[in-house]
């Protein structure tokens, strides 16, 4: 008699796989309150932000002490707070990029936003709000300084900055604030950005204006390559057709072509 072994198999269930949850993207509305609140956070930061506000009021200050009666207008008082606007905005444009990598957050950001152009992008816009909201409040200051002004000294109040004048010059300022974006994005370090911004805007325009005076050639097609000159139409207020096509012609090639170089670099640069 022969005995039949039979082999059982153990059958274990098979759980089904778990479904991971998917999180969801960060807004962008998000990415530029934290690239905003980032412009704040810091002590240098915050003084630097408050920098537009304290160099308007000196600048205003200095209008109504030492400008002749017969030149308080507000016109003196734009231009004096202009020129302290078109130093400190594009500082604040270039460090809100180079700070990424000059004091080594980037890892952290880039990591916690794996797109670098959302970054990228979040900065811009609050490079761009920051220069339109410093203006227009270096606007008020200046209004103020202007009542101020003839008050003290009993002359008429004028007026002679009209709103299309005060938009274009909101427009200057804000381009050369991305001109210093654009710096910041193409060398992404504090120093070198700063000292290529001061050579692009005093050094090389010296020697365009230099150059412009000796070169009749160089004096006709002016308008066309020189983004500096093109933009002083802006401070003029008076634009025509061909100013509005010589500073898109010469934005294009100092700005626009720069900074898309300066995007693809920052794409595909080492983060440390």
């Amino acid at each position: 008699m022969s005995t039949t072994t039979v082999a059982v198999q153990t059958v274990v269930p098979v759980e089904p796989a778990r479904s991971r949850p998917v999180p969801r993207p960060i807004p962008m509305s998000r990415v530029v309150g934290i690239e905003l609140r980032k412009m704040f956070d810091t002590r240098s930061g915050f003084w630097l932000m408050a920098s537009v506000a304290i160099l308007a009021v000196l600048a205003t200050g200095a209008v109504i002490i030492f400008a002749p009666d017969s030149d308080l207008d507000y016109e003196s008082f734009a231009s004096a707070i202009g020129f302290p606007m078109a130093v400190i905005l594009p500082m604040i444009a270039i460090l809100s990029v180079t700070s990424e990598w000059s004091q080594r957050t980037g890892l952290t950001t880039f990591t916690l936003v794996p797109h670098r152009e959302r970054v990228i992008g979040a900065k811009l816009i609050v490079s761009v709000g920051i220069g339109v909201v410093s203006m227009v409040l270096a606007g008020a200051i200046g209004a103020l300084g202007n009542i101020l002004g003839t008050a003290i000294t009993g002359t008429e109040t004028v007026w002679n900055v009209s709103v299309t004048e005060f938009a274009y010059i909101i427009l200057a300022n804000v381009l050369g604030m991305l001109i210093g974006f654009m710096l910041g994005v193409v060398i992404r370090n504090s120093p070198g950005a700063i000292v290529a911004y001061f050579v692009y805007s005093f050094v090389l325009t010296t020697l365009t204006m230099l150059l412009a005076s000796t070169q009749q050639w160089f004096a006709d097609a002016q308008g066309w390559v020189d983004f500096n000159f093109a933009q002083g139409a802006l401070f003029e207020g008076e634009m025509s057709g061909e100013a509005w096509a010589q500073l898109a012609t010469s934005g294009t090639f100092w700005l626009v072509i720069p900074l898309a170089v300066g995007l693809g670099l920052v794409m595909r640069s080492e983060v440390k």
